[in-house]
């Protein structure tokens, strides 16, 4: 930050299992958000690396790192991030299309994900005509469109009230249970983190400081 050097992550060591639920917390500023990005390729460390599949992604080329982000992981975020002007069937079809995956098997693709996150009726509606909480539930059917194997979710119930908080980590915690899919998520909320992780991980300063 100008002349300032601020270290986000500082000897951070962690690991996580298949088909576990981890949740981070720490407060403003301790690193949670960049350990998250580093874990979906969007950021690259300046020392040490990030294993997935016992694969260091460091060595990955552009090719390689964009396979990455569009098949081993799935990312959703506190403000959805869903195109305004595009259907919630649309919005998962585009996540398909950059799969590589078309026509009517993209549509029915498209229709079985929204159908399992509960949206089946919601299909031709614009996040405009959508609640909070089914605009969330749109993206996470978005990020799991190409069957990733790690969800990794930032601060996903932040704008969505606590009963519907509830009913999409219950969502995510039994795609944990029935598929194996690994989650690291950040939350600030403690008792939704106790409530449906198998760990929490406390961050401080860049440092893991439990969990």
């Amino acid at each position: 930050m100008g002349t300032t050097s601020v270290t986000a992550l500082n000897d951070v060591s962690l690991a996580m299992n298949e088909g576990e639920f981890v949740s981070i917390q720490g407060t403003s500023g301790s690193g949670k958000s960049t350990l998250l990005n580093m874990v979906g390729g969007l950021d690259h460390p300046t020392s040490g690396d990030v294993f997935f599949n016992a694969q260091p992604l460091g060595p990955f080329s552009k090719k390689e790192m964009a396979r990455y982000r569009r098949y081993s992981v799935g990312m959703i975020f506190q403000n959805f991030n869903l195109i305004p002007t595009m259907s919630a069937e649309e919005n998962v079809g585009l996540a398909l299309a950059f799969g590589g995956i078309r026509g009517t098997q993209r549509r029915q693709r498209a229709e079985e994900l929204l159908g399992r996150v509960g949206l089946a009726d919601r299909l031709t509606h614009r996040p405009s005509e959508l609640s909070g909480g089914e605009q969330q539930r749109v993206a996470i059917a978005r990020a799991l469109a190409n069957n990733p194997r790690v969800l990794l979710a930032d601060e996903p119930t932040g704008n969505v009230d606590s009963t519907r908080a509830h009913e999409l980590l219950a969502l995510l915690r039994e795609m944990v249970d029935n598929d194996s899919l690994t989650i690291l998520m950040v939350t600030h909320d403690r008792e939704l983190a106790t409530s449906f992780s198998d760990r929490i991980i406390l961050m401080k300063d860049g440092r893991v400081v439990e969990g």
